[in-house]
């Protein structure tokens, strides 16, 4: 079965404007702010502003040159985190490299940090608390697995990767009671990666390598979620083909996601989620 994460998302996004329209007299608000001419985050943020038309949230984009200094960026976001008409703030990654990450995630107003990746909203995560914002793509792939009926309690999850955007925000959602499931996180520096990855009922692949995973890193039946997004260029042409081999994967699968068409639009639709419940409770 192909898990249709487009599919998905349009009725999340389509019930999520129904939402919006009942709120008397009130609209969501996201402020994007980007950073430099990174081609792949400007095309990004324009999908992402799209999709937020769509469905009646306001959003604005701040664009700021490549060599802005952090002081005028952490200003920037605090004039934002004091506007009640902005709900949700999201600094599109990656940043130059004279720009730390950490500060800058610091300087979101947590209540405000509708991507979830402010450490109080990152700590909630783990500890299960409800009242902070889940990192999208984890939310996104654990809303996909719940939708399309696939259980994972007392399933073997393995997620191939470790990294603070998905790999680790995903163990612990996977890990909460919600969801029930044995986890297991391999890396890099992970020896017997292979036969590790192939006892997993759920195989997550996150780890940036076009065409990494091969049959040989799958059981049979397994359900295998690719959040590889690679630019690959061969006879082809030029394509967008994610961490997963999927002509020669998907025959042993029970459900494999698609790349594009997978993980992508449901991390899209998580962020526009976490922005309406942002906006409920500041009414």
């Amino acid at each position: 079965m192909i898990l249709n994460g487009k599919e998905i998302a349009h009725h999340i996004l389509q019930e999520l404007k129904e939402n919006i329209c009942s709120l008397a007299g009130k609209k969501p608000g996201l402020a994007f702010i980007l950073v430099g001419h990174h081609p792949a985050s400007h095309a990004y943020v324009t999908m992402k502003k799209k999709r937020c038309s769509e469905i009646g949230i306001h959003s604005e984009i701040h664009f700021l040159p490549e060599t802005i200094e952090e002081k005028e960026l952490v200003r920037l976001i605090h004039t934002y985190n004091k506007n009640p008409e902005i709900h949700g703030i999201l600094v599109q990654q990656p940043l130059p490299s004279h720009l730390q990450s950490k500060v800058i995630v610091k300087a979101i107003d947590p209540s405000k940090d509708v991507d979830g990746f402010h450490p109080l909203n990152i700590g909630k995560a783990l500890l299960g608390y409800t009242d902070g914002f889940l990192p999208c793509t984890p939310l996104g792939i654990v809303t996909l697995l719940k939708k399309a009926k696939i259980p994972t309690a007392g399933k073997h999850a393995v997620i191939m990767g470790r990294s603070n955007i998905v790999g680790k925000p995903l163990a612990a959602l996977l890990m909460q009671k919600e969801c029930n499931a044995t986890v297991t996180v391999v890396h890099s520096q992970t020896p017997n990666l292979q036969k590790l990855s192939k006892q997993a009922d759920i195989l997550i692949a996150a780890i940036g390598k076009p065409h990494f995973v091969t049959e040989e890193f799958v059981k049979e039946g397994a359900v295998v979620v690719d959040v590889g997004i690679n630019a690959l260029q061969d006879r082809a042409g030029r394509r967008i083909v994610g961490d997963v081999d999927f002509a020669k994967v998907s025959p042993k699968c029970s459900s494999i996601t698609p790349v594009p068409g997978g993980i992508g639009p449901m991390t899209i639709a998580m962020l526009l989620h976490n922005t309406y419940l942002s906006c409920l409770k500041s009414l």
